[in-house]
């Protein structure tokens, strides 16, 4: 009995730390949200902003080689 408490115990802290880091996400996402807004307000396009942080977790190689793919494509369909 006294390993399933200490089991119980050790499941209930694991939750109650995912859930205070659940709500420090929810936080940080909306902190994120208001930096959109803001530089919306100030003329400059969110989506824009999205591309250009998604691009930058990405190696050149990997960017350059996706954009000539995408590019590739495009063509093949006429978009270009």
């Amino acid at each position: 009995m006294g390993g399933g408490q200490v089991a119980a115990e050790e499941l209930r802290l694991l939750i109650e730390r995912a859930e205070r880091l659940e709500e420090e996400k929810k936080g940080i996402s909306d902190d994120i949200k208001d930096v959109m807004l803001e530089a919306k307000s100030r003329g400059y396009d969110a989506k824009a902003i999205r591309r250009i942080m998604a691009i930058r977790k990405k190696k050149r190689e990997e960017y350059q080689e996706e954009e000539a793919m995408v590019e590739t494509y495009m063509q093949a369909l006429g978009m270009l």
